[in-house]
């Protein structure tokens, strides 16, 4: 029953609030960068952080008071970038990087062990620990917000891993916490039908709220399951939005540009100028569709992944097999491109 609920109260939410922005012409995506008009040209509203908030503030009810005031200030974070009040790359990565601290000292929970002897000696330091976590989050976060520009890929592919958790931890009775992920299934469902058609987008908002959240999920889950779960498990389900924000780092750095200015180059943004050459579709089903052939990319990693999710060795192996795919992926379309 808690699944309806959460459906129909966000879809109640989602109407509502998307047509009282539009009314009062609030947060509606103005695209403040080039980037975010790569796909779209249309004034939609960045709705969908604030419903999956909702969703979480009404339906979540976790004894620690601490894990809501980390929600509302990473999505109040995004909030500012949403309406360009901090335009600056890099008092967003400061800005995030507080609060990430802030949420380590409120809710101590840090990565402690990469079954590698060498950093997990290391990583027994709290504060080398909490550090590397503080990373990993930054990374993801950012990561994620690379990702958000084509409709359904960044919803899909967090959709699509909250059901593989909650589907091996069913299998194989893993520690999960199953109101929290249930409540995440429902609200990113709505939201993805809603995105799919372009009613609403994510913005910096939504983009920071739910890849935390799975961040914080993730991280919980494998301390639960340490003696099960590799920690490989979780780099093999969130190598993608991860490595599109270093590739994107190291990319820019060789070509001599600054590592926080946006452009179209990331991987998503590539295919679909190469399907929109291919295709003569409207800006709107082509955009769709990218974000589709994305997902379908990942899905046999994130498939493979669940099927060795306690191999440390072949999880390794697939992450680095994804990589290396990925850049001859990207490298293909980037010159492809050029020739169209």
């Amino acid at each position: 029953m808690l699944g309806l609920y959460v459906i129909f109260f966000t879809l109640f939410s989602t109407l509502t609030i998307n047509f009282f922005l539009k009314k009062k012409n609030l947060l509606l995506d103005k695209k403040y960068s080039s980037h975010k008009s790569l796909a779209n040209n249309n004034e939609v509203p960045l709705s969908g952080g604030l419903i999956f908030l909702l969703s979480l503030l009404v339906f979540y009810k976790n004894e620690f008071y601490q894990f809501k005031i980390i929600l509302l200030s990473i999505f109040f974070t995004g909030i500012l970038s949403d309406i360009n009040f901090i335009s600056s790359p890099i008092k967003r990565i400061l800005i995030q990087t507080f609060v990430i601290c802030l949420y380590l000292y409120l809710i101590p929970t840090y990565i402690y062990s990469i079954r590698w002897d060498f950093f997990d000696y290391y990583l027994q330091n709290s504060y080398v620990g909490y550090f590397f976590t503080l990373f990993c989050l930054v990374i993801l976060i950012n990561g994620s917000n690379f990702m958000d520009g084509l409709n359904i890929l960044v919803v899909g592919y967090f959709l699509t891993i909250t059901y593989i958790i909650l589907h091996l931890s069913n299998n194989f009775n893993l520690e999960l916490d199953f109101y929290l992920v249930k409540i995440i299934l429902a609200t990113l469902l709505v939201i993805l039908v809603f995105n799919f058609f372009g009613l609403l987008f994510l913005g910096d908002s939504g983009a920071y709220l739910i890849s935390f959240v799975i961040g914080y999920i993730m991280i919980h889950f494998a301390h639960d399951n340490n003696r099960v779960v590799s920690p490989y498990f979780i780099a093999c389900m969130l190598w993608y939005p991860a490595y599109e924000n270093l590739f994107s780092i190291i990319r820019k750095k060789f070509n001599k540009n600054s590592a926080t200015n946006a452009d179209t180059l990331h991987l998503h943004q590539l295919l679909y100028i190469f399907v929109k050459n291919k295709l003569s579709y409207s800006k709107k089903i082509i955009n769709t569709l990218t974000g589709f052939l994305v997902i379908f990319f990942n899905l046999p990693i994130l498939i493979i992944g669940v099927k060795n999710f306690n191999d440390t060795k072949i999880l390794i192996l697939l992450t680095i097999s994804s990589i290396i795919f990925y850049n001859f992926i990207y490298y293909y379309l980037k010159n492809k491109n050029r020739t169209i």
